[in-house]
């Protein structure tokens, strides 16, 4: 008996089916039906998961991503379909997430005439993906489907959008299944053949250094070389800072551990940056929230920058050695070369630091995010996989939950995208449904994309919710007090609902924390909770400013440890 003929639509899920695609996160349209309709004719293990908004699609699928370090694929319509997730995409391709986005496109001969729902989706994502197709051939789409896998998932990983015209994924595939990939311009194996030259330099430097520091970046996360981190940081007794998507890469328990460095990092983090003699950056971007001024930055030390996107290099620091390659690969490459440096006296002045200027918070006067995450850590003993929207939030949620473990930290870092944390959530428990998941939120941040509070009780994901409500866009509100005499606007976020009642029209389960008090006994009943998603609405002070604070455009030097008693210059730099 012959083999039915497969359509493009179906050659397509059934490439992903065989590339391992675990799940596809997605919305309905007229342009993608024939895809859609494939997803039933094929059976294959993927899931699909129905989600309320397209933006909402490719945060599950960032978060499940950030959770494995696999893809997911999204899957839309055309038109404000496919728009719908450009802040998803902005989000993916900023910190370097892998996901392949799959658009319904109007048939090829309406291409540039205005149909209905048309959109230039190929080059509106231009900017914001790794890489984007135009399917102009049936016949070419399992080629390209694993094509867009490979360049998602090699070299420094990105986001890859496939829009796919209407006539050519229901026309009949009549080509080469096998057909191999055609990327002759592309070679990212050769991160993994690292220059020895530049690792003697490397090593040089280092065995000099008296005060040294790590900074290690999501790209040591990427490559899996927490190991090898760990080797590199107890071989030469030097102490170890994280960006903010690198938390967990390096146990933050750890006594080399300085935690997060940067605009709100901590002031031991920051001040070793400033004192050091030598700083090993690897795989980290050198991000404007990190460097404050980059004049001024590391101007005592000399810089070494291990990264596998050669583009990083000198764009924003200009550093002594520049090693180009995978993290893991680097790393393994200069371990022979090093041996124990003399630090004892550098790890000392850091610890008088750490004594110095903990992370800490008032214990009276109303309910304060920081009790509540700082609660939440100890309950659930650091193990949780915490996703987090931007702002206040996310700052306190850095610095009081440690994380000792890559991929369960889980945060808008380059974007800062509102509303990112509770989708993002759903795909990491999606993709870890035995683990402790938490979305912690503002209540700006959760009101714009709580309505997959419908895609979470559907499927009975035991997320905790944390929703963290002051009633105000934080962040905004303490800039403006800081430097533009506190002139509030547009933050105050007058009409919140009530967010418990909000889950109750779902059928999820929640709790209001208003007291101090009660913060532990409500967290408690929370994380015992398994039957589906619970919420958790904190009625947070609305008066309380994220410390330390680097002001945007300030060089580290410039550290706010405290409430300033004088006024501020506005900043120079972006929020």
């Amino acid at each position: 008996m012959s083999t039915p003929q497969m359509d493009g639509a179906q050659a397509l899920i059934k490439t992903l089916a065989d590339l391992g695609i675990e799940y596809v996160f997605g919305y309905s349209g007229g342009a993608a039906i024939p895809i859609f309709d494939a997803l039933e004719t094929m059976k294959t293990n993927m899931k699909f998961v129905l989600v309320r908004h397209e933006q909402g699609a490719v945060h599950m699928a960032d978060g499940y991503a950030r959770a494995t370090g696999k893809p997911a694929v999204v899957l839309v319509t055309s038109g404000p379909g496919a728009g719908n997730t450009i802040t998803g995409l902005m989000t993916a391709q900023m910190d370097s997430v892998p996901m392949i986005v799959l658009c319904g496109q109007t048939v090829s001969w309406m291409l540039g005439k205005d149909a209905f729902q048309e959109a230039d989706i190929f080059n509106i994502t231009a900017p914001v993906v790794k890489h984007n197709y135009l399917v102009k051939d049936t016949n070419a789409i399992p080629r390209i489907a694993r094509e867009a896998y490979h360049i998602a998932t090699t070299g420094r990983p990105g986001p890859v959008l496939i829009d796919i015209p209407k006539d050519k994924s229901q026309a009949p595939f009549t080509g080469d299944y096998d057909a191999p990939i055609d990327l002759p311009g592309y070679h990212p194996e050769e991160a993994f053949k690292i220059d020895t030259k530049k690792i003697e330099e490397a090593a040089h430097l280092i065995s000099q250094a008296k005060r040294p520091v790590i900074l290690a970046g999501q790209g040591a996360m990427i490559a899996r070389a927490d190991k090898e981190l760990r080797q590199l940081a107890e071989g030469l007794n030097a102490p170890v800072t994280t960006t903010l998507l690198g938390k967990g890469v390096f146990p933050e328990t750890h006594a080399l551990s300085l935690g997060m460095l940067g605009m709100h990092g901590t002031a031991y983090a920051n001040k070793a940056m400033v004192e050091a003699d030598l700083i090993l950056n690897i795989g980290s971007r050198f991000d404007d929230r990190i460097i404050g001024k980059p004049h001024m930055f590391g101007r005592n030390a000399k810089i070494i920058h291990i990264d596998i996107d050669a583009a990083e290099f000198n764009k924003m620091i200009s550093v002594d050695v520049a090693i180009k390659g995978d993290a893991k690969a680097a790393i393994s490459a200069l371990l022979p070369h090093i041996e124990k440096l003399e630090t004892t006296s550098w790890l000392e002045t850091l610890e008088g630091y750490k004594k110095k200027f903990p992370l800490s918070y008032k214990k009276q006067g109303g309910l304060r995010m920081q009790q509540v995450i700082d609660e939440l850590y100890t309950l659930s003993k650091g193990k949780a996989i915490v996703t987090t929207d931007v702002g206040q939030h996310q700052m306190w949620a850095a610095q009081f939950y440690k994380n000792d473990e890559s991929y369960h930290w889980i945060s808008s870092g380059g974007a800062g995208t509102m509303g990112f944390g509770f989708p993002a959530a759903i795909g990491a428990q999606l993709a870890c449904p035995d683990k402790l998941v938490v979305s912690i939120s503002g209540d700006g941040g959760f009101q714009m994309t709580l309505f997959e509070l419908a895609t979470a009780a559907i499927h009975k994901l035991p997320i905790k919710i944390l929703v963290l409500n002051n009633s105000y866009l934080g962040m905004v509100r303490q800039w403006q007090e800081l430097f533009f005499e506190n002139r509030e606007s547009g933050v105050d976020l007058v009409g919140n609902p009530d967010f418990v009642k909000l889950g109750e029209a779902y059928g999820i389960k929640g709790w209001h924390i208003r007291r101090p008090a009660d913060v532990e006994r409500v967290l408690q009943q929370a994380l015992d909770y398994n039957d589906g998603p619970c919420i958790i609405e904190a009625e947070c002070i609305k008066y309380e400013n994220v410390f330390p604070m680097i002001p945007a455009g300030a060089a580290l030097e410039d550290m706010i440890i405290e409430a300033p008693k004088h006024k501020m210059e506005k900043p120079t730099g972006s929020t």
